[in-house]
């Protein structure tokens, strides 16, 4: 799970416009989170190779070329659909976390004047290429 919304977060940096890896971990360190090089590395190249990220060479201004990465159009329409999924989890586990210390729950058959439950939520979003 760690995986994918790391995979989700990255995505959402570079979303965000052109950059470069040691951006993109200096900006989830803004949020609390830390990446190494070890992971982020990794992770761009699967990122690459599903056709999510897009890079350039960039002449570096004090020293050698850097990787620029920008997100593809199937890059953003994967991160809308991680982001959705992810906003359906945090809801879920909300939700979860409310009732945990509630008194059991009524029959489903007496449940009046209330809402229905949100959908299903898919943990796994579909893949790239769906």
């Amino acid at each position: 799970m760690r995986k994918g919304i790391l995979e989700m977060c990255v995505l959402a940096v570079i979303a965000e416009g052109e950059t470069y890896p040691p951006e993109i971990m200096k900006k989830l360190e803004w949020t609390d989170l830390i990446v190494k090089e070890g992971t982020i590395y990794p992770l761009l190249v699967r990122l690459k190779n599903d056709g999510l990220v897009d890079y350039i060479w960039r002449e570096g201004e004090k020293g050698p070329p850097r990787k620029y990465f920008t997100a593809s159009e199937l890059g953003r329409k994967f991160l809308a659909e991680l982001t959705e999924s992810w906003h359906q989890l945090v809801h879920s586990v909300n939700k979860t976390l409310e009732n945990a210390a509630a008194p059991a729950a009524e029959p489903q058959g007496k449940r009046k004047g209330k809402k229905d439950p949100p959908k299903p939520l898919n943990l796994e979003p579909n893949p790239p290429d769906a």
